[in-house]
C-alpha cells in the first residue's frame, strides 16, 4: 500500500471548490494559466515528494548535520534536492518570470510547499528559506544586487537564510548588537554573533547568503537604528570569484526534531574582514525584514499543518489495520476482534486531527489568496485584502503550530505503545512539529501582535473587515436548512468575540498595557478557534451543495467532510466559552504574581 501523508482530493477541493483559485486567472499576471495547469503542478510536486523527499524522511532525522572542519555536513541528498528544486522551478514558483520565476499564484506555490513539508519537513525548508531571502533582495535591492544573487539562489546553487537572532537578543530585536562599519568601498564590515540560523551553513550548496540585521555605527537606538544587509558566506571578488567572507560556524545546535536542516550559531567578522552589502535604505531593516518574517510565518503554519497531516494519515492507516476488542455490548468472545477505528473514542481522536489539519490548511490557503489579491488589485480592494492578511497572519502561524502538537500527540495515542517507538513515524512527527510555536515569533508574540496591534490598527478597520467576511459566510450558510443552526452558532460566537475585544480595548485604557496584554495568548487561541470554525463553515457550504449529485466515491469524501465540520462545531467551537470567561475576568492574576512567589 502506498504511504499517504496528505489528501490530494482535499487539497484540490480547497483550492478549486472552496477558495476558487481559478478566479485569479482573470488577472493579467495569471491569464495564461488555468485549472489544468495548476493540477499538473500539484501532480509534479506530489511525484517529487513521494519519490525523493519521503524516502529519506527517517534518514535525515537519524543522520543529523555535523560540523566538520569548519563546514556543516548535511544528508548527501540535499545537494541533489536543491538542484532539483531549482531546475523544477520550485524555489521561484511564485516569482515573476522576469526574475526567472514560474509566476504561479502564491496559493498554488503554498500548496506545493504543503506537499513537500508533509513528505519531509526538514528537506522542504531549504528551498523555502532561499525563496524568502531572494524575494527580499528583489523587493529592496539594486539591479546589480539582484543580478549577483537571485539567479544562483533560484537555481538552488546558493542557500538563503534569515539572520536575526543573537545570544542576548532573541525576540527583542531592539537589543541586537551586530555592528556595521563603512568599509570605504560601498560595503560594510559586519561584526557580531547570530544564533538559531536555519540552514546557516551546509555543504549541499556552493554558497550561503544571509539576510542579516545589524546597526550601522552611530545609528539611532532601538529598532529605528536597524539596517538590513546581504552577507554571503563567500563574497564575490572584483574578478568574479568566490572568496571567504570571515563567517565561522561556531556550533550546530542539537535539536529535538526538525533535525535534517542545521540550526547554527555564526561568528561574524572575527578577523575584521566580513563584508556586508546594505539592502535598501539605512535604518529601515526591520521593516524590510518583516516582509520575509510574515511570509515565513505563513510558511511555519503551513509546515505545522503538513506535519500534522502526515501524522493523521499514519494514524488512520494504523487504526484501519489494527484489530483489538469488540464493539461495546458485543459479549461473545468467539466473535472476531474489530479494527480499532470502529471504536468511538478512536474516531473522536481521528476527527480531532482531521478537523485541525483541514481547517488549518483552508485558513492558510485563504491567507495566500488574500496575498495574491493584495498584489493584483488596486485601491480599496487591495487595501482590504492586505489588511485581512495582516490580521490573520498571527492566527495562521499559531493555530496550526499549537494545535499540531496536540494532533500529533493524538496520532501517537491512536497507535498506543507503538506510537511511542521509532518503528512508526508518528514519534518523529511529534518531535518535528514542536518547533513551530517557537519559529518566527513565539505564540506569545503572535498573541500580543494580534491583540495589541492588529485588531486596533487603522481604527479597528481590519477587525471590522474580518467580521464582514465571516458575516458573509454565515449569511450564505443560512440559505441551506442543513447549515442554518451552525450559522447561528458561529454568529453567536462572533458576537461574543466582538464583545470580548471591546472589553479588552476598554481594559487597556483603564488598567494599562501590561494588564491588557497579559492574556493575549488566550485571546489568540480564542480568536483562532472562531477563525477555523469560519473556514469549516465555508467548506460545509460547498460540500453540502455537492452531495446530491456526487458519485459514490466523491459522496464518501463529502460526507466525511460534513462529519468533520459537525465535529468541530460540536467539540471545538464550544471551547471558546471557557476562554471567553477568562478573558472577561478583570483579575490580573499573572501580573500580580511576583517572581519571588515561585520559590519553594
Amino acid at each position: 500500500m502506498e504511504t499517504k501523508f496528505l489528501s490530494e482530493t482535499n487539497l484540490k477541493f480547497l483550492l478549486h471548490d472552496v477558495h476558487e483559485i481559478s478566479a485569479l486567472t482573470e488577472y493579467d499576471a495569471y491569464r495564461h494559466q488555468n485549472r489544468k495547469m495548476f493540477d499538473m503542478v500539484m501532480g509534479a510536486a506530489l511525484d517529487l515528494a513521494k519519490t525523493k523527499l519521503y524516502p529519506i524522511l527517517e534518514e535525515m532525522d537519524e543522520n543529523i548535520p555535523e560540523l566538520l572542519d569548519g563546514s556543516v555536513r548535511v544528508h548527501s541528498a540535499v545537494r541533489n534536492l536543491m538542484k532539483e528544486y531549482g531546475e523544477g522551478g520550485w524555489i521561484g514558483a511564485s516569482f515573476p518570470e522576469q526574475y526567472g520565476g514560474e509566476q504561479l499564484p502564491l496559493a498554488v506555490a503554498m500548496a506545493t510547499r504543503y506537499i513537500f513539508a508533509a513528505a519531509n519537513y526538514s528537506a522542504s525548508t531549504f528551498p523555502e528559506l532561499t525563496a524568502g531571502a531572494a524575494h527580499l533582495i528583489i523587493s529592496f535591492g539594486s539591479e546589480d544586487m539582484v543580478a549577483a544573487y537571485v539567479p544562483n539562489m533560484l537555481s538552488g546553487k546558493w542557500q538563503g537564510t534569515m539572520a536575526l537572532t543573537e545570544p542576548e537578543a532573541g525576540s527583542s530585536l531592539a537589543d541586537i548588537t551586530a555592528s556595521a562599519s563603512p568599509a570605504g568601498d560601498g560595503s560594510y564590515r559586519i561584526k557580531g554573533q547570530k544564533i538559531f540560523i536555519s540552514g546557516g551553513d551546509h555543504d549541499g550548496v556552493d554558497n550561503v547568503v544571509h539576510l542579516m540585521l545589524a546597526k550601522i555605527d552611530g545609528a539611532p537606538a532601538g529598532v529605528k537604528g536597524i539596517s538590513l544587509f546581504v552577507v554571503p558566506k563567500k563574497r564575490i571578488d572584483p574578478a568574479g570569484a568566490l572568496v571567504g567572507n570571515d563567517i565561522v560556524v561556531s556550533q550546530v545546535f542539537h535539536k529535538l526534531g526538525y533535525r535534517g536542516n542545521p540550526i547554527t550559531q555564526l561568528s561574524i567578522g572575527e578577523n575584521g574582514d566580513c563584508h556586508g552589502f546594505l539592502l535598501g535604505e539605512p535604518h529601515k531593516g526591520l521593516a524590510y525584514m518583516f516582509q520575509m518574517m510574515n511570509e515565513a510565518r505563513l510558511g511555519v503554519g503551513m509546515g505545522a499543518a503538513a506535519i500534522a497531516s502526515a501524522a493523521y494519515y499514519a494514524a488512520l492507516e494504523y487504526t484501519r489495520g489494527r484489530t483489538q476488542g469488540r464493539k461495546i455490548g458485543q459479549k461473545n468472545l468467539a466473535d472476531p476482534q474489530v479494527p480499532i477505528i470502529e471504536h468511538a473514542d478512536v474516531k473522536r481522536m481521528l476527527l480531532f486531527q482531521r478537523s485541525v489539519v483541514e481547517g488549518s490548511l483552508s485558513l492558510l490557503l485563504q491567507c495566500s489568496m488574500y496575498a495574491d489579491l493584495a498584489h493584483l488589485q488596486d485601491g480599496e480592494d487591495k487595501t482590504k485584502h492586505a489588511l485581512l492578511l495582516d490580521l490573520l497572519t498571527p492566527v495562521a502561524k499559531s493555530y496550526p503550530s499549537e494545535m499540531g502538537i496536540l494532533t500529533t500527540s493524538q496520532a501517537i495515542q491512536c497507535l498506543g505503545g507503538y506510537g511511542y517507538c521509532k518503528d512508526f513515524p508518528v514519534e518523529q512527527y511529534y518531535r518535528d512539529v514542536r518547533i513551530h510555536p517557537i519559529h518566527e515569533g513565539t505564540t506569545g508574540i503572535q498573541g500580543m501582535d494580534l491583540l495589541g496591534r492588529k485588531v486596533t490598527m487603522h481604527g479597528g478597520e481590519s477587525f471590522n473587515l474580518f467580521n464582514k467576511e465571516v458575516g458573509s459566510t454565515i449569511a450564505h450558510a443560512r440559505r441551506s436548512p442543513e447549515l442554518a443552526a451552525s450559522a447561528d452558532q458561529l454568529e453567536a460566537s462572533l458576537i461574543e468575540l466582538q464583545n470580548v475585544t471591546r472589553h479588552k480595548i476598554e481594559q487597556a485604557a483603564t488598567s494599562g498595557p501590561e494588564v491588557f496584554l497579559a492574556d493575549a495568548t488566550l485571546y489568540l487561541e480564542y480568536f483562532g478557534i472562531i477563525v477555523i470554525a469560519w473556514q469549516w463553515l465555508k467548506q460545509a457550504i460547498v460540500a453540502q451543495s455537492q452531495l446530491e449529485k456526487a458519485s459514490r466515491i466523491r459522496r464518501s469524501f463529502l460526507t466525511g467532510k460534513m462529519f468533520t465540520f459537525r465535529y468541530f462545531f460540536a467539540y471545538e467551537l464550544p471551547k471558546t466559552k471557557g476562554l471567553r470567561s477568562r478573558l472577561l475576568d478583570t483579575d490580573p492574576l499573572t501580573v500580580r504574581m511576583e517572581s519571588s512567589f515561585f520559590n519553594d
